[in-house]
């Protein structure tokens, strides 16, 4: 107890269960206590207990100083997100004409006023967060209540679990894949070439590392790339396998070989995109980005795939790489708003 007081982490060699090496590290509050631990579990096939630490505690350590930094962040009265809500109400409004039925987005903005920090609110404090007159806000509130997705209690209106019913269901077994299929079927149809959604294999080969493709969406032409869910790749040759190599730290890129790819990585790294020309095979180019979860860390790439005598590669980057970031960024909007609530199963 004492040591790992002095250290500030504690390690587990087996004492709960024989194979099992752990980690762990303390979250404290503003006032210096600890609220909760976080640890890191491996086993003895893939660490010893002393080259555990050095394997995890530096990106422990990192993990523990934004919990604390979120935990000293004192909570904000308004929702950003919410800040224009009156003005994109009336925007939508002037733009859809009868088509949009203002009474709908009002009542889905009381309910989103609640948040992290703000589980239950006054009357004032809703309308400040919506951008609602007072008294809009109080009958969609009480409206609320009366559905029973919301409660009053001495003033305050917080969410009951009934709110669940609206979304929690459906969207529970939400995977990236799913999540990410109907916007690579707009990108396809936008550009005119297949779109696919791709992460790096969990196991590579001897060869080297591999990359696999969850969705593969062809283009609505009578030629076009066809990629196949579940086909691999060589990472290095593709340009999806290069940006997610190149989203790895410094020291697994220099590792990986043949000689002179950490350097064309850095590069990848650099631009934020990967072009790979008749390399994985005769007549094939693609263009890919990054996808980032809500860590901000690379976990799959979109990719578009085309025949390279199209065009010439820096046409294909001026024609493609606006609508393939576009797409990354709304799968990543939607992989951050969901990965607030659900655990959005990643490869």
């Amino acid at each position: 107890m004492a040591a790992a007081r002095a250290a500030g982490w504690s390690p587990d060699d087996q004492l709960i269960e024989p194979g099992l090496i752990a980690v762990a590290l303390p979250v404290r509050d503003p006032a210096g206590g600890t609220v909760c631990a976080v640890s890191v579990v491996s086993h003895t096939s893939r660490h010893t207990a002393a080259a555990l630490p050095g394997a995890v505690l530096a990106r422990l350590r990192d993990t523990v100083a934004a919990m604390e930094a979120a935990l000293a962040a004192p909570p904000s009265a308004e929702d950003p997100a919410a800040r224009h809500q009156a003005a994109w109400r009336r925007a939508a409004k002037r733009q859809l004409g009868p088509g949009f039925v203002e009474s709908v987005a009002r009542g889905l903005a009381v309910l989103t006023a609640f948040g992290a920090g703000r589980a239950a609110l006054t009357l004032s404090a809703v309308a400040e967060a919506t951008g609602l007159p007072r008294a809009t806000a109080r009958r969609a509130l009480i409206t609320l209540e009366h559905l029973g997705y919301t409660a009053a209690d001495d003033g305050r209106f917080r969410l009951t679990p009934q709110v669940l019913e609206l979304g929690f269901a459906p969207l529970s077994g939400l995977t990236l894949p799913a999540l990410a299929r109907p916007h690579l079927a707009a990108l396809a149809e936008r550009v005119g070439d297949s779109a696919s959604l791709a992460v790096l294999a969990a196991d590579g080969d001897a060869a080297g590392p591999a990359v696999q493709y969850l969705v593969g969406v062809p283009a609505g032409r009578i030629m076009s790339v066809t990629i196949s869910p579940g086909s691999r790749a060589p990472a290095p040759a593709t340009a999806p396998g290069r940006v997610l190599l190149a989203a790895l730290p410094t020291a697994e890129r220099a590792a990986i070989g043949p000689a002179g790819l950490p350097a064309l990585l850095d590069r990848v790294r650099a631009d934020g995109h990967a072009l790979v020309d008749d390399e994985l095979e005769a007549g094939l180019r693609s263009l890919a980005v990054p996808v980032h979860d809500r860590a901000g860390r690379a976990v799959a790439a979109v990719g578009v795939a085309t025949h390279a005598a199209g065009r010439p590669p820096a046409a294909t980057r001026a024609a493609v790489l606006p609508a393939l970031r576009a797409t990354a960024a709304a799968v990543e909007a939607e992989l951050r708003v969901a990965g607030r609530f659900l655990r959005i199963w990643v490869p």
